[in-house]
């Protein structure tokens, strides 16, 4: 039984679930991810793990209400359970060694970048996060960036919350600052993580 322990909503379309799956939390790394089944006629789901608490035995998924299978996923309540929950699949994100670091997340992919960015600030990374959103009501899991983060720039495309523009006008900042990093990882739409790419290469910085 894969049950839902908590259940929270991060923004209008965005979900948050905290799954107790013990032998998932045990070995579940950063940049790995699971198939989810919400029930049995579900569609699989992939989704990469937001979060997992070894003690506690859960495992944090995040996904956008964006078609059947992450409606049916949605309806599930508090003390339910999904039919399958399979993982940690993929391969961890390549992280040991890093002691700067800046990660860029728009949207929905901060749901992605938090575990990178929480993992590399408890091995001692000096880590700057980067997150961007259309406007202030979808912003997402901003505390846990904080408490990851030794810099944290929010930026929306409207000016409704943080500084105006994109995001890597914050990135050319921090570099214009001073900072160096041995590597900037990004992850949100397409057409943001191509010019996070340009932006490095600019820069003479190391991206994925």
């Amino acid at each position: 039984m894969f049950t839902i322990i908590k259940r929270r909503e991060l923004n209008p379309t965005v979900t948050e679930l905290c799954i107790h799956a013990p032998l998932i939390a045990k070995k579940a790394k950063a940049g790995q991810f699971i198939i989810v089944r919400a029930k049995e006629d579900s569609e699989r789901i992939p989704l990469t793990i937001a979060g997992f608490d070894r003690e506690a035995g859960t495992v944090s998924i995040i996904f956008q209400v964006v078609g059947a299978g992450t409606m049916q996923l949605n309806s599930l309540k508090e003390g339910e359970a999904v039919h399958d929950f399979v993982g940690p699949l993929g391969k961890a994100t390549e992280i040991e060694g890093l002691k700067n670091v800046c990660v860029v997340g728009g949207g929905v992919g901060c749901a992605i970048a938090l575990p990178i960015a929480r993992e590399l600030h408890e091995q001692g990374c000096v880590v700057h996060s980067v997150v961007g959103f259309r406007s202030k009501d979808l912003l997402i899991l901003e505390d846990e960036f904080k408490a990851c983060s030794d810099e944290l720039r929010i930026m929306t495309d409207d000016g409704s919350y943080g500084t105006k523009g994109v995001v890597t006008a914050a990135l050319d900042e921090l570099v214009a600052a001073g900072n160096q990093y041995d590597l900037v990882i990004t992850i949100g739409p397409l057409i943001m993580m191509k010019f996070v790419v340009k932006t490095c290469q600019k820069h003479g910085l190391k991206s994925i």
